[in-house]
C-alpha cells in the first residue's frame, strides 16, 4: 500500500472494501508527522540563527527517519493484523473439540489484531516528543509545519488506540484486557496532554521569512 500514488491509496480507501480502514489511516498519520518532524529539523540545521540548536535538530533526523519508514510498512500490517481472526471464523464447529479449538484461534486472532494498533500508536507517541523540539525551538518559518506534526501524531495515536478499544470489547481473557485498558488509558491521556502543551507554547507571530 505504501507504493500506491496518493490517489490510488484514497480511492482504495474510499471504496467499499475493509482496507485500508482507520487503523492504517492512522499509521499513515504517524509516518506524515515523522517525515514533517523531520522536515522542520532538515530546514533549521546549517542556520546560523540556530546554531545553539543544531545538534538537537541533527539528533531527531535519524529516529523520525526510522519512525515514518516504519509507520509506513503498519498501514499494511494494520490491513492484515485481522486477518488471523478471519481465517478463526472459517475453522470447523461440528464438534466440542472443534468449537473450543476455533474460539481459541478466534481469541488469538483478536489478540493479534490488537498488538499491531498497539504498536502503532506507541510509535507515534515517540514522535511527540521531537515535534515538541521543532515547534519551541526549530526554524520558525516551519513552525505550523512542526504543529501539523504534533496533531498528526496525537491524531495516530489515538486513531490507533480505537482500535485496540474496540477489539478488546471480544476478548474474554480479563486480565489481558485489564492490562491493554489501562495502558490504552495512560497513553491516551499522554498524547493528548502533550500535544495540549506543544500547541500552548506555540507563536506563530513570530513565524517570519528568514
Amino acid at each position: 500500500m505504501k507504493n500506491m500514488t496518493v490517489q490510488e491509496f484514497a480511492m482504495q480507501t474510499a471504496s467499499n472494501e475493509p482496507v485500508p480502514g482507520g487503523g492504517s489511516i492512522s499509521a499513515l498519520a504517524g509516518s506524515l508527522a515523522a517525515a514533517l518532524t523531520e522536515m522542520v529539523a532538515g530546514l533549521t540545521i546549517g542556520k546560523k540563527k540556530y546554531a545553539e540548536v543544531e545538534e538537537e535538530m541533527k539528533a531527531a533526523i535519524e529516529p523520525m527517519h526510522a519512525i515514518c519508514e516504519h509507520l509506513l510498512d503498519d498501514i499494511k500490517r494494520d490491513s492484515e493484523s485481522f486477518d488471523l481472526y478471519m481465517q478463526a471464523l472459517t475453522l470447523p464447529k461440528e464438534t466440542e473439540e472443534e468449537k473450543a479449538a476455533r474460539q481459541e484461534a478466534m481469541q488469538n486472532g483478536l489478540k493479534a489484531a490488537v498488538a499491531v494498533p498497539l504498536s502503532v500508536a506507541k510509535r507515534a507517541y515517540e514522535i511527540m516528543p521531537y515535534a515538541e523540539v521543532m515547534v519551541t525551538k526549530g526554524n520558525k518559518t516551519a513552525v505550523t509545519d512542526a504543529l501539523v506534526a504534533t496533531m498528526m501524531a496525537r491524531t495516530a495515536v489515538l486513531g490507533a488506540l480505537f482500535n485496540v478499544k474496540i477489539n478488546l470489547e471480544s476478548i474474554k481473557d480479563e486480565a489481558f484486557v485489564a492490562e491493554t485498558t489501562k495502558e490504552v488509558e495512560v497513553l491516551e491521556k499522554k498524547a493528548i496532554e502533550h500535544e495540549q502543551k506543544i500547541l500552548a507554547k506555540a507563536d506563530v507571530s513570530k513565524s517570519v521569512v528568514e
